[in-house]
């Protein structure tokens, strides 16, 4: 429940144009990706996102999806991945694929994370390395989702934002 509310918080931050009164800054824009920093009560959030290149079913009406990786210094917090699809999800149904790696992630509401640590090492891996990433989901009543990501800008928004939190 707390990587829910974070999420949805810096989401929040990130897309409401009076949140707070404290926007988050952008340190960098890297072809698909750009990196921000943000500080709120629990200290400096980094973070890289981006927004998919392609969207199906076309027909179904949902909100905005993105991508992130974030930091929270003082919360020891690295490489956190998360992903909205822009709807509620059905429990445990979102999956990002590149090539022949698979990643499940599980999901909360309309936000979604990796498991553990190592999952969350072994995909920036690979996003480091690939040039689009898909992420097919399920909304609560069923429909099908696919987003399609560019990694092209990833690396350098991601060691932007890991460095500014560092």
């Amino acid at each position: 429940m707390k990587k829910f509310l974070i999420t949805f918080l810096l989401f929040v931050f990130v897309y409401s144009s009076n949140a707070f009164g404290n926007q988050p800054k952008s340190i960098g824009k890297y072809k698909s990706w750009e990196a921000f920093t943000y500080s709120g009560n629990k200290g400096k959030i980094c973070f890289a996102q981006t927004v998919p290149l392609e969207r199906a079913p076309k027909s179904l009406k949902r909100d905005p999806s993105r991508l992130f990786v974030t930091f929270r210094k003082d919360e020891k917090i690295k490489n956190e991945l998360s992903v909205t699809s822009g709807h509620m999800y059905k429990k445990s149904s979102v999956i990002a694929k590149s090539g022949k790696n698979e990643f499940l992630f599980f999901s909360q509401g309309n936000f979604a994370w990796l498991i553990d640590g190592e999952e969350e090492f072994n995909l920036i891996k690979t996003m480091k390395k690939a040039s689009k990433l898909s992420v097919t989901a399920r909304t609560s009543t069923g429909t099908e989702t696919k987003d399609m990501y560019s990694m092209m800008g990833f690396t350098k928004a991601y060691n932007t934002a890991r460095k500014s939190c560092a």
